[in-house]
């Protein structure tokens, strides 16, 4: 009896452990931009059972993780693939999890997103705090613009580019920069709209 058990008990850490290695199999070959292999992942884990709705929102993480603003629409994509699958189910399904597999796997990359947020939440742990500059706090309240709330912020929509130069940023925090773009896909006009932004500030 003990040794069925033991057999049985090996058997799932087995299991276990071939799901683990599929699954990362899958999220590496989206990111390294291989269809084939991607599809290939999608469907072994289709046909071992896996639940799609996890396989779903792997793609639904991926794509902002892995892919962000390289390619905005991947997103998009991966989101209507798992409200898809709510819709229609298995097996017709599979249909829209392949489709966003392939769009996500041929998208470009970029993990900025990813890498500005981690970093803005690792200075916020880390104690890098500071007070909300007095012209973007709220002065829509009796007594605020006596406090100097809200005095002096600049309307961007009042200016022919939608934007002006203007303190966002904690004065202890001017000039931090979280967010580094990449000139990949998409990414490469921020990339120019923020030197652009740089350069006329």
């Amino acid at each position: 009896m003990r040794e069925t058990i033991k057999t049985s008990k090996g058997q799932k850490q087995a299991r276990a452990i071939k799901r683990l290695k599929v699954v990362s199999a899958f999220i590496k070959s989206l990111r390294g931009s291989d269809p084939d292999a991607a599809v290939y992942y999608l469907a072994a884990m289709l046909e071992a059972g896996e639940d799609p709705r996890f396989v779903a929102r792997r793609m639904v993480i991926l794509a902002s993780e892995d892919i962000g603003l390289a390619d905005p629409q991947s997103l998009l994509v991966a989101v209507a693939a798992a409200h898809a699958l709510e819709h229609v189910g298995l097996p017709e399904a599979q249909l829209n999890l392949a489709q966003a597999a392939l769009h996500l796997a041929m998208a470009p990359k970029s993990n900025r997103a990813a890498l500005a947020i981690w970093d803005a939440r690792a200075a916020v742990r880390a104690g890098e705090v500071g007070e909300v500059p007095p012209h973007l706090r709220d002065g829509h309240y009796q007594g605020a613009a006596a406090l100097g709330h809200g005095v002096g912020y600049d309307y961007p929509h009042d200016h022919p580019d939608g934007w002006v130069a203007q303190q966002y940023l904690p004065t202890e925090l001017e000039g931090r920069r979280f967010y580094e773009p990449t000139r990949h896909g998409a990414e490469a006009a921020v990339a120019d709209r923020l030197q652009e932004q740089e350069e006329t500030g």
